[in-house]
């Protein structure tokens, strides 16, 4: 046995090596598609199969306070996230993080040059529900984690590898952060990334102890939870006893808190939950490109087999049977596949690289995707996988009169047993193409519906930095005037047409607040949830934001005079239906009344693909705290030139601004679509290979045709038929063919199409265009596919084609 194998594989290698042109092709079809398969497995498994990177990570769970997708409906307040702690028996461990974070909340000084770091604050058991340890040091005392307790911080591993050199020392010395000593009280691994996990396409360097106590608890819904399930407790059971307690702390503390419903799921669905359905989608595309490649690949050995006919005969009469003979195909064609694999690994380690660097795209643990042990035995599988079955068809097709045939050199009959086979190998290739590009087709409409929508907002030719102002403006009066400098230096530069400052822009940071308009009462829990920013004047007209009625807020709109607030048109429908608002009052939760002034445009908050809320604007100078300060300049400067002259106007107030962290508005919107943007371009990369392989199969196949027919056009031609008529029979052969691929195709495409409907946008499963478009499309291909063998058929000289037996 062992011998027969090795004699089958040095055949198979001498064979090869004579047809070097047919081998290297089949190796690069086979690579590319077994790398594309492998990219997609390592994508897959990073995020769906393999495990969150927790300890026992099935026992964890995400704790929502409301079913929404908003920020403030998924968090909830500390004073309920302490008793679910005390008054739960299904849950082992309750912890959570502030998630009103900012991005580049602290600024890093006294040690190189200054730089902007995000940081996130945790409760004190946050890494010990999760089961993190950290690599160095310790994480959070009690003490540490009091109201104005000592000043602690933990650092990420990758920030300490990057500004500190992995110093061992690190441990127990002082950062400047904010231009006050924090003290470093340990490193955490570099399996743990919290950004992966809870906040997609970010990066946190920085963790700090987030204090559980009635200061913070008056600040509302601000916690994100997490929890672990106690020993041999399931999530529907958590679930049943969260929603229970959270009734019973909602009916006591009706009149001091917000209320609390509790929904609890395993995190993993709150993770990946809605990439898991794009992902199966690419998985699936990928199936169907490996079946075009074996049926590729089966009509190219077919071909090749073919043209062995002789070679077969002798060798079966030298004493071959039919079991040797189908040996020796399966492994020329295991042989190709293995062979292809090898490129396939070199393609899925630059493609799982390339995706694993995409900062910009929010995608949950898009970081650990990587060619690893499991891709490579994925790899040698589908590899074994694919040659054995595009190996199958010439291995049962070797003839079974091969030496009476070629020895009478009347190979034809044997040629017309396969036809059949070959047809229906390219009619299922064009099948599949139909399926993949259908499936791409909708959704890059979806794509295109999206990038279409009303923003609300102009994002070109405008740019937002962070511009916090230092500890030395410690009272609200220098932060105020520290603010109408900054936007007074920065509107005087050259270009600038208006700057504003908010404290959250659209497509990241969202909070609500519940309001009513004065004259109604509404039940408690039912008031209307609202977006709020707090921005400077100058703010609408920066983003691009445009006013209705009414007028902005100004400068003006100070500590001393009349509050005022500027609302979106939702909420104008929302509250005062039918009537001008301009001029009405709003009431928020503590009461406190605001007069609207003015009506501006809805923006797009948590996505694109959701609709507006209801948004109001204060004024920054009538608020209480003073917010974080992202500045938005709108300009006709292009952005570097423009970032520059900002920093520079700044620098006088502001000499420790870092030189990063500026970015277009543009970035904001592409970061919101970067999801669906990936599935598309993967989707539609498949869909042009599957396109590719198709055409190459139609016409591979009519070239084999009409190089087995040469003889019968030339009699046709000598008996009077024109170039053009042979064309036209060779042509119609090769669209009924593509009649049949696409009709099949249709109907698997209509089915395939419902199963997207999760991931389309503004296109209907059965679109039509989309669906004339594939039949447009691949219709060309076969056209031009079987044209060029037709052309050439149709310059055969007669007497030449009649000399071929």
């Amino acid at each position: 046995m062992q011998i027969a194998l090795l004699q089958d594989l040095r055949y198979t290698l001498r064979t090869l090596r004579r047809d070097a042109g047919f081998a290297m092709f089949a190796i690069a079809i086979a690579g590319l598609g077994i790398g594309a398969s492998t990219t997609v497995f390592s994508v897959v498994d990073a995020l769906i199969l393999r495990p969150l990177p927790f300890a026992d990570p099935g026992r964890l769970v995400w704790i929502a306070n409301h079913d929404t997708s908003g920020m403030s409906g998924q968090t909830t307040q500390v004073g309920h996230m302490l008793d679910l702690r005390e008054r739960t028996r299904t849950l082992s461990g309750v912890a959570g993080y502030m998630a009103f974070y900012g991005v580049g909340d602290n600024l890093l000084s006294g040690r190189g040059e200054p730089e902007r770091l995000s940081g996130v604050p945790v409760s004190g058991n946050f890494f010990d529900v999760l089961g993190v340890q950290p690599e160095r040091g310790r994480t959070f005392t009690p003490e540490e984690c009091r109201w104005q307790g000592p000043k602690a911080v933990l650092l990420s591993h990758a920030l300490w590898v990057r500004r500190f050199d992995a110093d061992p020392a690190i441990v127990g010395t002082a950062l400047i952060l904010n231009d006050e000593p924090y003290t470093v009280v340990g490193v955490l691994p570099p399996t743990f990334d919290f950004a992966s996990v809870f906040a997609p396409g970010g990066h946190f360097d920085l963790y700090f102890p987030f204090p559980l106590s009635p200061e913070t608890n008056q600040w509302g819904n601000t916690m994100a939870m997490i929890g672990r399930l106690a020993p041999g407790v399931t999530a529907a059971q958590a679930q049943a006893d969260t929603r229970a307690i959270a009734a019973q702390l909602t009916r006591e503390h009706r009149t001091d808190r917000n209320d609390f419903e509790g929904f609890v799921k395993p995190l993993a669905d709150q993770v990946n939950g809605r990439m898991r359905l794009a992902l199966w989608v690419l998985a699936g595309a990928v199936g169907a490109v490996m079946l075009i490649v074996c049926a590729n690949l089966s009509n190219l050995l077919l071909a090749r087999t073919a043209a062995r006919q002789k070679e077969i005969a002798i060798r079966t009469a030298l004493g071959a049977g039919r079991g040797r003979l189908v040996a020796q195909m399966l492994t020329e064609g295991i042989v190709l596949s293995c062979s292809g694999a090898l490129l396939g690994v070199v393609v899925a380690i630059a493609g799982t690289r390339a995706l694993a660097r995409l900062d910009a795209v929010s995608v949950p643990l898009l970081q650990r995707v990587h060619a690893d042990g499991a891709a490579l035995a994925f790899t040698l599988a589908v590899a074994i996988v694919t040659g054995v079955v595009f190996g199958l068809a010439p291995a049962f097709h070797a003839p079974e009169r091969a030496l009476h045939d070629a020895l009478k050199d009347a190979s034809r009959g044997s040629t017309g047993r396969s036809t059949w086979l070959r047809n229906a190998l390219v009619i299922s290739e064009i099948a599949f193409a139909c399926v993949l590009l259908v499936g791409a087709g909708l959704l890059l409409r979806s794509f295109m519906r999206v990038l279409d929508v009303d923003l609300g907002f102009r994002p070109a030719q405008a740019i937002t930095m962070r511009i916090d102002a230092d500890a030395s403006y410690d009272t609200r009066e220098k932060r105020l005037a520290y603010i109408d400098e900054a936007l007074r230096r920065v509107r005087e530069l050259p270009g600038v047409e208006s700057a504003g400052i908010t404290d959250a822009l659209p497509l990241g940071k969202n909070r609500t607040w519940g309001i009513r308009a004065r004259g109604t009462v509404e039940e408690r829990g039912r008031s209307t949830s609202t977006f709020v920013r707090i921005v400077s004047d100058g703010y609408p007209a920066a983003m691009g934001i445009p006013l209705k009625a009414g007028r902005d807020i100004s400068s003006h709109d100070g500590p001393s005079s009349q509050p005022v607030i500027v609302i979106n048109e939702t909420m104008a429908r929302t509250l005062w239906p039918g009537q001008d608002p301009i001029g009405k009052v709003v009431l928020n939760a503590c009461a406190k009344e605001r007069t609207v002034v003015g009506v501006v445009g809805d923006v797009r908050h948590l996505a694109l693909e959701q609709r507006s809320g209801s948004e109001m604007y204060i004024p920054l100078r009538q608020c209480g705290d003073m917010p974080s300060t992202d500045l938005v300049v709108r300009s006709t400067q292009a952005m570097a030139p423009l970032v520059a002259a900002v920093r520079e106007a700044l620098k006088p107030i502001a000499p420790h601004l870092p030189a990063t962290g500026a970015r277009s508005l543009q970035e904001l919107v592409d970061r919101s679509v970067s999801p669906r943007r990936l599935v598309v371009l993967m989707l539609a990369g498949f869909a042009l290979f599957a396109l590719i392989l198709a055409s190459l199969g139609i016409y591979g196949l009519i070239s084999y045709s009409v190089g087995q027919r040469t003889q019968e056009i030339g009699i046709r031609m000598a008996l009077g038929a024109s170039a053009r008529d042979v064309q036209a029979r060779i042509v119609g052969q090769t669209l009924g063919l593509a009649a049949i691929g696409m009709a099949i195709g249709a109907i698997a495409s209509w089915g395939v199409a419902r199963s997207l409907s999760g991931l389309l946008f503004g296109v209907t499963p059965t679109d039509p265009l989309t669906f004339a478009a594939m039949l447009a499309v691949l219709g060309s291909v076969a056209l031009l596919a079987g044209y060029v063998p037709a052309r050439r058929a149709s310059r055969i000289d007669p007497l030449v084609a009649l000399r071929v037996e």
